[in-house]
């Protein structure tokens, strides 16, 4: 059995606007609790969480990592996530692991948009949390400023628990205002301080507990451990937010944080239960973290090892599971063996004999397990809610450069999917291209970027084309006869069609008016496949053609020469005929798009819609923002992604999905179809 039960077990992720120094903060509390013998820093490429080339070289985290270690009879399972927004992938994966969360603020900047997002998620997922307000040691750090930002715009329930001693180039180390020794140490000022702030924080864990309020009431001092377990059961209830500070580069405020961890963060087994779905009762059911119970888990994480293949992460939230045994994948229905279980320490894996209800552990090797998979007992079949993950917003065309690249390109890719659920692949039909779409710029860089260096696999990256269509406004009615004399026997077919639009959005429909038997019946299905194959190459601009009625009314055959492959000639001339003699027009795709802002970028928002050919719909409000309802042509908006960042400041995000197809405005008509003659051109001289 693991050296620990699950009330020693506490499961942190720490979450914030990028920038704010996560990764250092996790150094600190690794290092002050032991775990390490150095203090690893980001801008040397030696921090554990940080150990991809591609973060070390960028210097920003892009994964979330694991970090699992062993303090003061504990055991601590903390992961570093990154904060770009561009991966909020793995935000969204990892928060559904833990229970509780440390979020942290930069002194300097404040509250950013990603700490604000972030904050959101918690509250989706009900994690206790505490705030950390970092960077004390910089210049023009306003304290009281930050504190106040914090209770107007997260919560009034967010109270100071470490106290700075100054700030900025002042800012000498902070004070637990838990601890009664610690205050007694202080003198003047900042003893009557901290003693308010201490008063303050009793009180208001005082009120949260019936028993704790009357004692409070009557004026008797309640101890330190009954202001600690009414502190965690607070926290577990997200009752209250503590707020601590320091400056994690200068290992500052992290041994008062540490502390807290041990003492007042809820274990797995003082949070509310999971709510999940039973299988076979389909009724939803409450998971409590039970060491006794059946074994229930959730892989919420899968990752590509260079060397040990896939690793699938689960957390644990019931039972035990051992080492080389095997469970029931719900998800997919089928059973699995493994092999060793492993506790991860960033790119480091140990081995370990069994995993304990509330610990995160992982796996390698498995067949048909994937992240968001339920796992369990068979005689316990339960599934957890899947993670909603933010549509793509930005996507790229890829061609691999070689044969050798091509034959790779598939395994590489799927291997990426499996690991970031925000990054997809996928080959347009139309287009026959390759599509990678991803969370922004610096997402689709980095996946690019690990195709060659971890896959070998080299592409050339384009925007992706547009799925045109074509199709006719009225009708004609044409003929199409195809004749040709040989040594033997020749070759006669010869059809009447009518073409004429359907509604937009109908597609295509082929009617069978021949009476008479003037074409046999055995070869009206080549008539309707050249129709088909001519409509796939269109006749303006080379796209396919759609909401078009064709009628075949009328024709002749010959009783030796006639065959399927004339009727199917006969049939393409005359839908290229009879097409360029309806008025053939282009249609674009359109998309919805909804566009969440702030209130104040209302204005740059819409305007900026507006010159990209989009037509305002609706606006709505969600939450704190605003909502713009726009539909926008699809070739307006292969850049947006980047833009709309820039004009928020990081701030607006969007979705978009397809809506419909339009035709397209003649002036930009006529210069797709010039392009597209011009290149034929160029073809034929070829």
């Amino acid at each position: 059995m693991a050296g620990y039960q699950s009330k020693d077990i506490r499961n942190i992720v720490l979450i914030s606007h990028a920038g704010s120094g996560k990764t250092t903060l996790a150094e600190g509390l690794l290092y002050n609790a032991g775990a390490t013998n150095r203090f690893g820093k980001v801008e040397e490429g030696t921090t554990i969480s940080d150990y991809n080339e591609d973060e070390k070289e960028r210097k920003v985290s892009i994964n979330a990592s694991i970090l699992s270690f062993d303090y003061n009879g504990k055991h601590i399972n903390l992961i570093d996530t990154p904060g770009y927004a561009d991966f909020i992938g793995e935000v969204l994966t990892t928060i559904t692991a833990v229970d509780n969360a440390i979020v942290l603020v930069d002194a300097v900047e404040g509250i950013e948009v990603g700490t604000e997002k972030v904050w959101g998620l918690a509250n989706d997922y009900n994690l206790s949390r505490v705030l950390f307000i970092n960077k004390m040691d910089k210049e023009n750090v306003n304290f009281d400023g930050i504190l106040t930002s914090i209770k107007e715009r997260f919560s009034k329930r967010c109270v100071l628990v470490s106290m700075p001693i100054g700030s900025g180039p002042g800012f000498k180390g902070v004070v637990n205002i838990l601890d009664k020794t610690a205050i007694d140490s202080l003198t003047g000022l900042e003893k009557e301080t901290a003693l308010k702030l201490r008063e303050s924080l009793i009180e208001l864990v005082a009120e949260k507990n019936d028993e704790l309020l009357e004692k409070y009431l009557e004026g008797k001092e309640l101890t330190e451990d009954e202001i600690k377990n009414g502190l965690r059961n607070a926290m577990a209830r997200s009752e209250i937010y503590p707020v601590f500070c320091g400056a994690s580069a200068l290992n500052v405020g992290i041994k008062e944080l540490l502390s807290v961890i041990l003492e007042i963060f809820p274990s797995p087994e003082d949070v509310p239960p999971r709510i999940v779905k039973d299988v076979l009762s389909n009724k939803d059911t409450e998971l409590k973290c039970d060491a006794n119970g059946p074994f229930v888990a959730n892989i919420f994480k899968t990752v590509s090892d260079p060397y040990v293949g896939q690793l699938s992460i689960m957390r644990i939230f019931s039972g035990i599971i051992r080492s080389d045994t095997g469970f029931y994948n719900v998800t997919k229905g089928s059973r699995e063996r493994i092999g060793s279980l492993l506790s991860l320490f960033g790119k480091e894996q140990r081995s370990v004999q069994d995993g304990i209800a509330g610990d995160i552990l992982a796996v390698a090797k498995l067949k048909d397990t994937s992240t968001g998979d339920s796992i369990c007992d068979e005689k316990m079949q339960v599934v957890f809610s899947q993670v909603v993950f933010p549509e793509p917003a930005m996507s790229f065309s890829i061609k691999p450069k070689t044969r050798a690249d091509e034959d790779k390109i598939s395994n590489a890719l799927q291997k990426l999917i499996a690991e970031d659920k925000t990054f997809t692949a996928k080959r347009d039909e139309q287009t026959k291209e390759l599509i990678v779409s991803g969370m922004g710029d610096l997402h689709l860089d980095i996946m690019i970027n690990r195709l060659k260096k971890r896959f070998n696999v080299d592409v050339e990256i384009g925007t992706p084309k547009v799925a045109y269509k074509e199709t006719v406004r009225k009708m004609s009615k044409v003929q199409g006869k195809y004749k040709r004399q040989t040594g033997g026997h020749g070759q006669y077919g010869d059809v009447w069609l009518q073409i004429e639009p359907l509604e937009r959005g109908k597609g295509f429909e082929f009617v069978d008016k021949i009476v008479g038997g003037v074409i046999p019946k055995n070869y009206i299905p080549a008539v309707e496949k050249g129709v088909v194959e001519a409509m796939a190459q269109g006749v303006i601009a080379g796209y396919p053609m759609t909401d078009i009625k064709v009628t075949l009314y009328d024709g002749s055959y010959h009783e030796v020469d006639s065959s399927d492959i004339a009727f199917k000639i006969a049939a393409g001339m005359a839908l290229r005929k009879g097409a360029l003699e309806a008025e053939p027009i282009l249609l674009e795709p359109i998309m919805d798009v909804d566009v969440i802002v702030p209130d104040e970028f209302m204005g740059d928002i819409t305007g900026n819609l507006s010159s990209r050919r989009g037509k305002i719909v609706g606006m709505d409000v969600q939450g704190k923002h605003q909502v713009v309802k726009a539909k926008v042509p699809l070739a307006e908006m292969f850049k947006y992604a980047s833009e709309l960042k820039s004009m928020t400041g990081g701030r607006g995000s969007y979705t978009m999905r397809f809506s419909h197809y339009e035709e397209v405005p003649a002036k930009i008509a006529q210069t797709i179809i010039a392009q597209y003659q011009a290149q034929r051109k160029e073809e034929q001289e070829k």
